[in-house]
């Protein structure tokens, strides 16, 4: 049974000091501890992390730089050390902004690191046409090399981290938003891309072939999961509030069959879970719908991280 490190990411894209940045201690207020009942466990708690700021930063262009420079390089460490150690690490709370950290830190322990990246979005808006500056609608561009080539610092330096062949795409239902941006698909640049429709079609089925695609050229792959992947009438919390999310997208038992098959088919280093926002959610109901989803895909890390499939 795997050792389960688990990292708290109090982080808001929006340099907001609550909503995202509170998720992850609503959730250990809602039982997360109690989702990983049959594994070793090792809670390190939250990270620390500058102050939040809300304006754009000067050497990224990207809301609440500071805080998200220290969140990048402490995942990055605290990913590399517990995959190196044998051990499986779950990040939890915060944005996709995480995977700057996490996937650098796959790269830097094992030599290469693999993607399967479930999310309503894409998130490849390139830096320069980026209206609001929040990292987490353009982290894949940054990974994959596509946008982000001029900055400097630290993100620079560890960037690209990510090989197109290496990346797994599911759930996706943005195609109006980047519409108008005029930002096309990556399924157009070759990467394996399922949208939500095809992945609701047999969710069990595309997850095991998405693995199948990312092992096919790396050996250890993190999983990240954006639950605005779901339907906001099944996940209200999500998004910004005041804003209407985009309609369609997953129920939850579509979710935890995609996210339990791919764990199931092996090789999966480590996972995430983002886009959680306490302030949509007054009676805690969502906040412990989660930690269900959690426990469910717990049960699905039945051998050592990376193990090669049998």
């Amino acid at each position: 049974m795997s050792e389960i490190e688990l990292i708290g990411v109090p982080f808001d894209g929006y340099g907001r000091p609550g909503n995202q940045a509170s998720a992850a201690s609503v959730l250990r207020a809602a039982g997360l501890m109690g989702a990983f009942d049959a594994h070793h466990l090792e809670d390190t708690g939250d990270l620390e992390l500058p102050a939040p700021e809300s304006d754009r930063g000067g050497d990224t262009s990207l809301i609440n730089e500071a805080a998200l420079l220290a969140m990048m390089d402490a995942l990055n460490q605290r990913a590399a050390r517990a995959v190196t150690g044998g051990r499986f690490p779950v990040v939890y709370g915060g944005d996709c902004s995480t995977l700057l950290g996490t996937i650098t830190g796959l790269r830097d322990a094992r030599g290469a690191a693999g993607l399967v990246f479930v999310d309503g979005h894409e998130d490849t808006m390139p830096l320069d046409v980026s209206e609001d500056g929040e990292a987490a609608n353009a982290e894949i561009g940054l990974l994959l090399g596509l946008t982000g080539r001029l900055l400097s610092g630290p993100l620079g330096r560890r960037l690209p981290a990510l090989a197109p062949e290496a990346l797994a795409m599911l759930g996706q239902r943005d195609e109006g938003w980047r519409r108008q941006f005029n930002v096309g698909s990556l399924r157009d640049r070759g990467v394996w891309l399922r949208g939500v429709d095809e992945v609701a079609s047999d969710p069990g089925s595309v997850a095991r072939e998405a693995v199948d695609r990312v092992r096919a050229s790396v050996e250890h792959w993190w999983l990240h999961v954006d639950l605005d992947v779901l339907d906001p009438v099944e996940f209200a919390a999500q998004g910004l509030p005041g804003v209407e999310d985009e309609p369609g997208g997953l129920n939850w038992k579509q979710l935890t069959e995609l996210l339990a098959a791919a764990v199931g088919a092996g090789g999966c280093a480590g996972a995430s879970f983002a886009i959680y926002d306490p302030e949509q959610d007054a009676d805690g109901g969502e906040a412990r719908r989660i930690v269900r989803l959690i426990s469910d895909v717990a049960a699905a890390v039945d051998r050592h991280p990376g193990a090669p499939r049998t």
